[in-house]
């Protein structure tokens, strides 16, 4: 969560909110676009096992539906919400280390003259 070119500079502003520029060595985070990935990894990978353990309590003991706000919503928030900021840190530093871009369509080339000769 600091910044990908120094190691000392901070990348975020607020807890999900990047930074404009690193405060150490100036890095421009413009480049930066995580967009939705660090949700589509916490969805994959921690919410399906908080869902699961909800579903779990829910057939094995049948409990009312506030001992879901004790059990399954807590384990919910915390195994969902404290994983967003890491891994938005961790995409920004790999956008920049393999100095990822938005893609963009190359511009038509002219055929060389020999292969117009067919």
């Amino acid at each position: 969560m600091r910044c990908p070119r120094c190691g000392k500079g901070k990348l975020f502003n607020g807890f999900l909110t990047l930074a404009p520029r690193c405060d150490v060595c100036g890095l421009d985070y413009t480049f930066a676009d995580p967009a939705d990935g660090p949700a589509f990894f916490v969805i994959c990978f921690t919410c399906v096992p908080a869902i699961a353990l909800a579903v779990w309590i829910e057939v094995h003991f049948s409990p009312p539906w506030w001992v879901h706000v004790f059990t399954s919503l807590p384990a919910i928030l915390l195994f969902c919400i404290p994983p967003l900021r890491p891994l938005k840190g961790w995409l920004v530093a790999s956008q920049y280390y393999y100095k990822a871009e938005e893609g963009r369509l190359a511009p038509a080339q002219e055929p060389a003259p020999h292969q117009l000769d067919g």
